[in-house]
């Protein structure tokens, strides 16, 4: 298995797990010289804060490990397409390459309040270096939607 197929794995187990504490489907892993330094699912509903989505708790994680508000070099593997809350967070803590599986549309059909802002508008409006590689193992993400559905009697976020 290729590395960034384990390190999206990683994310998405972190959804997985998410799922199974009744979270919603969302995983993040943050990778820093080929090691990964911080995996996290979502943790709104549990922590009652809107802002816990799985990249900020990773993100939270990685700075808090690593000493630094600094994660240059780091790549953020998402099990789906960020929002601009996380999107702007990934900036500003100057991560350079965000990976993602499912697209915000993809939350958009299951149930989830996303603001139809893609990836690669905010970097064309903000001018920035991020690299950003959408689709990685996006079927597999998307299916983290159904299971999560199929489990769920609540209103989703």
């Amino acid at each position: 298995m290729r590395d960034e197929e384990k390190f999206m794995r990683a994310a998405i187990a972190s959804a997985t797990e998410g799922i199974k504490r009744g979270q919603s489907p969302f995983g993040a892993c943050i990778v820093r010289d080929g090691k990964i330094i911080a995996s996290a699912h979502n943790c709104v509903w549990q922590d009652t804060d809107i802002t816990a989505h799985a990249e900020i708790v990773a993100i939270r994680l990685a700075c808090k490990y690593l000493g630094t508000v600094d994660l240059t070099g780091s790549v953020i593997y998402s099990t789906c397409e960020p929002c601009p809350m996380c999107f702007s967070a990934c900036h500003w803590v100057r991560i350079s390459k965000i990976v993602f599986g499912a697209r915000i549309e993809d939350a958009q059909k299951a149930g989830f309040n996303e603001l139809k802002i893609s990836n690669e508008q905010m970097k064309q409006i903000s001018n920035i270096g991020i690299e950003i590689v959408g689709d990685f193992l996006r079927d597999e993400c998307v299916e983290l939607f159904r299971i999560w559905s199929a489990r769920q009697d609540a209103k989703a976020y």
